[in-house]
């Protein structure tokens, strides 16, 4: 045990408190009191345990114990040598000394503990994760393994890895493990060969025009001679296939196709061959923008949509399809400029697809418009939807029209089988049903699996939030039990004095035989309806149709759980809303781009979808009754119209109106794109970090969002670096992603870039040399066998206890006894009083008049 002192140069500090002391006390120190020399030794003692404390003392006691700890790497790149370290791991443990503590840990982009520090013998456990493989954080697993097991001990770090980080810097977290008692040894591993072969680039020109000859660039590494297929595809369609033959090393290739299509084309390179250790590495993909005509898609609903017979197949290329084959990646969105829904459901667009949307007008500037019709709008359970967000209307109609009282009883399954989204989204279609809903109307909601449960209780809906919330709280629970909890719902409709009273019946699974007619046949009586949805593979289709066709309600047969809030939002709103408005009228013209078209007078319109204009909508056409019938605004970069009214027979006179197809181009002229665009650069810097910059230098301010092909949004930071120019940092998954860029002008610009594959999937070898690196600045070494790690650490383990906060509290004590012994003396102290009592009595004086102390101060 010895002292050490952290601060010595504090010491000299006694010096000058030796002189002060030998200047105001020593030379009385002899002929004063003992009370006074008493006094004079605590102040000094308390001075001096002040002056201990500031150089930071503390004692410290010698350790033999050391401790080892392995850090193997068990990233992607690592993949099938893990067996074979952790043999290796065992053997060398079996070796260890006494006198050494074993811990054994793992990592990849995270850390986790297979063996923590302990100096008994332990085998390595079987079950070894493997989570998060994809990056190699060789930083923070030094720096995590550095503060664990008994850091008062001397401690080897055993590096076992190829050395190829992905994530932050070794070198420079060893400026943070500033330690006399840490040391790094490494393993480097060289893998044996892995057949395997990558694409390391493939590019295509940014940008080409119709008819021109792509040329397309591959780069593929291998780690052998052997054959492959490569496959190359277009917007997710194969277009060809070569059979190749790879060398060891660099292969390049490269091939040349006419652009034939245009818009944004997706070109992906995907290799197939037998033995293959990694896929991740197999595929890359390109963008190329083909300018040409305009190109415009038209989704039809339920009939086919007579509008591309309308407009101007010159000028502009118009794509036509049903709703089921509405594309769901961002890429094959962009490749349009303008999209037209005419009378399509909510029902039929998924939850992804209407997220897609929604980016490639607001980020993209493409264009949207939607048609009315017996299925859009409010009656296609747009409400609260991505496409109401996008769109110059809101669904809901506010206080217009003389509206139904209604009774709604929502009958949901909670069973197992519903566990996770199909869950998630049945209650959040039953939370939303519930806001469509007024103050006035009666609503229930029951939950069931082997059993009803009354989530909300029927009644007229006194809290709209509150009622959400409940449904909100729903878990999964049991079986699936149906029959009960719909006759529970008949019955707490029965009787209610109402104008509509509507069951919907939501379930994934089946239920025990039972006699549904005679309970359906006697709500009919009452006027009871009932809807149904099937969700999935595993419900009772057939019960469920003929369920709803019994109770003079609809069927809804779903593969797509997104589309499940559309369903009950179109069921609710059909029911409590009289949306149609179907009495010819002639529509308001306002001043607009359409003005101009109706200067010989407005034709007769049939009917239309009542909505309500958001406040920055722009007005074209008005009903007679202040609906909006033709209205527009700007959507982040895009422009979206609404058209209340229909294509064909819903437009009554319009369809023989001369400038019926005028009106058409004239809608699709306005969709287009109307931003300025400017030529931004893109360019990777290194993995997740990207420079953005404008060739002319002046933009002050650039607004930049990232997409990903289902349409989320990834978070970025972005940090300016000069004037016109940015660095942006994300983290997105492999794959294709989508740049928008814009400026305080409205210049914008759009572009997809390829995230690669990570660093991990790359065909290299160890990265000795930064091992090396570690090795020789922590003083290890590098070790051609784990055997060696056992050797003695060069350091001393042991235990510093630190004594300042002791010091300082003796200062402390010593002041209070400086203070308390000048003020009241030794008469604290009985023992004190008792000897000096006996060593000198003292008499008492007697009394004294003020004139005898008077005549005393005379005499003196």
């Amino acid at each position: 045990m010895e002292l050490r002192l952290d601060e010595p140069l504090f010491l000299w500090l006694l010096v000058p408190a030796l002189i002060y002391f030998a200047y105001s006390g020593f030379r009385n120190f002899k002929l004063g009191s003992f009370l006074f020399r008493l006094v004079f030794v605590l102040r000094m003692a308390a001075v001096a345990a002040l002056i201990f404390a500031l150089a930071v003392p503390s004692i410290y006691r010698p350790a033999e114990h050391q401790q080892i700890i392995y850090l193997m790497d068990r990233s992607a790149s690592m993949e099938g040598a893990q067996t074979a370290i952790a043999e290796s791991i065992e053997a060398a443990m079996a070796e260890k000394k006494d006198t050494q503590h074993i811990g054994v840990y793992t990592f990849a982009e995270d850390f986790q503990t297979l063996l923590p520090v302990s100096p008994e013998q332990r085998a390595l456990p079987l079950d070894q994760s493997t989570g998060m493989a994809d990056h190699t954080n060789i930083a923070q697993a030094l720096e995590l393994a550095a503060h664990s097991g008994d850091t008062d001990l001397a401690t080897r770090l055993v590096l076992i890895s190829d050395g190829n980080e992905t994530k932050a810097s070794a070198l420079e977290s060893l400026n943070r493990l500033q330690s006399d008692r840490i040391q790094i040894d490494v393993l480097p591993i060289q893998q044996a060969s892995s057949q395997d072969a990558a694409i390391t680039a493939f590019e295509t020109p940014a940008k080409a025009f119709i008819g021109e000859s792509q040329a397309l660039s591959l780069n593929i590494q291998s780690d052998g001679e052997r054959e492959a297929e490569l496959v190359l595809s277009k917007n997710d369609e194969e277009f060809d296939r070569h059979r190749i033959q790879l060398v060891d090393g660099e292969n390049l290739f490269a091939y040349r196709y006419p652009a034939n299509e245009e818009g944004l084309l997706k070109y992906e390179a995907r290799l197939e061959m037998g033995e293959d250790r990694y896929l991740e590495n197999n595929s890359l993909v390109s963008v190329t923008e083909v300018e040409g005509k305009p190109e415009l898609l038209v989704v039809s609903g339920s009939t086919p949509s007579p509008i591309p017979g309308l407009l101007d197949r010159e000028n502009i290329r118009t794509s036509t399809i049903d709703s089921n084959e509405l594309p769901t990646s961002l890429s094959s969105i962009l490749q349009y400029d303008g999209i037209i829904f005419d009378n399509v459901s909510g029902t039929s667009v998924g939850g992804q697809q209407m997220e897609v949307i929604e980016q490639a007008v607001k980020q993209f500037g493409v264009g949207f418009m939607m048609i009315g019709g017996d299925q859009s709008y409010g009656l296609g359970g747009y409400f609260k939807s991505p496409i109401e967000r996008l769109l110059p209307v809101e669904m809901e109609v506010k206080g217009k029209h003389e509206l139904p009282s209604l009774g709604l009883v929502i009958v949901m399954d909670r069973s197992a089988s519903m566990a996770g989204v199909k869950m998630e989204l049945a209650k959040e279609a039953a939370a939303r049903s519930v806001e469509l809903l007024r103050k006035d109307d009666t609503v229930g909601v029951i939950a069931f699996d082997d059993q009803p449960w009354q989530i909300v209780d029927t009644e007229k809906l006194a809290d709209p939030k509150e009622a959400a919330d409940k449904i909100l709280s729903v878990t999964p629970g049991g079986g699936t039990e149906i029959y009960r909890s719909l006759s529970e719902a008949y019955g707490q409709l029965e009787g209610l004095e109402l104008q509509r009273k509507h069951i919907i019946l939501l379930t994934d699974g089946q239920s025990p035989p039972s006699d549904y007619t005679s309970l359906i046949e006697g709500g009919k009586e009452d006027n009871i309806t009932l809807s149904t949805v099937s969700i999935g593979q595993d419900a009772d289709s057939r019960l469920l149709e003929e369920l709803a066709a019994t109770g003079n309600g609809r069927f809804y047969e779903v593969a797509d759980a997104t589309t499940i809030p559309a369903i009950l939002s179109r069921e609710t709103i059909m029911m409590s809303r009289t949306y149609i408005v179907d009495e010819p009228f002639y529509p308001i013209v306002y001043d607009s781009p359409w003005s101009d078209l109706f200067s010989d007078g407005v034709p007769q319109m049939n009917a239309y979808i009542a909505t309500t204009a958001k406040p920055s909508a722009s007005v074209a056409l008005e009903s007679e009754e202040g609906d909006p019938v033709l209205a527009s605004w700007n959507y982040g970069l895009g422009k979206t119209i609404a058209y209340t009214s229909g294509s064909s027979a819903w437009s009554g006179d319009f369809q023989a109106w001369k400038n019926w197809p005028s009106f058409w181009n004239r809608s699709v002229s306005e969709l287009l794109p109307s931003f300025d665009e400017i030529p931004f650069t893109v360019a990777r810097k290194q993995q997740g970090v990207y420079t953005i910059e404008d060739p002319t230098r002046q933009s002050a301010i650039m607004e930049v969002a990232v997409i990903d092909e289902t349409g989320m949004e990834i978070p970025l930071q972005s940090e300016p670096v000069a004037p016109g120019k940015l660095e942006v940092k994300l983290d997105a998954d492999p794959g294709l992603v989508f740049f928008s860029i814009r400026n305080e002008d409205r210049e914008a610009y759009k572009t997809g870039l390829t995230i690669p594959y990570g660093e991990e999937y790359r065909l290299s070898g160890p990265n000795t040399a930064l091992l090396a690196s570690i090795a020789e600045r922590s003083g290890g070494r590098v070790l051609e066998s784990l055997e060696e790690s056992l050797r003695d650490i060069p350091y001393e383990s042991g235990t510093n206890q630190p004594i300042q906060h002791f010091l300082l509290l003796l200062a402390m004590l010593l002041f209070f006894a400086d203070i308390t012994i000048r003020r009241f003396g030794l008469r604290l102290i009985p023992s004190m009083k008792k000897t000096k009592a006996a060593a000198s009595p003292i008499q008492e004086a007697p009394p004294q008049t003020i004139e005898q102390l008077i005549k005393a101060k005379k005499r003196e």
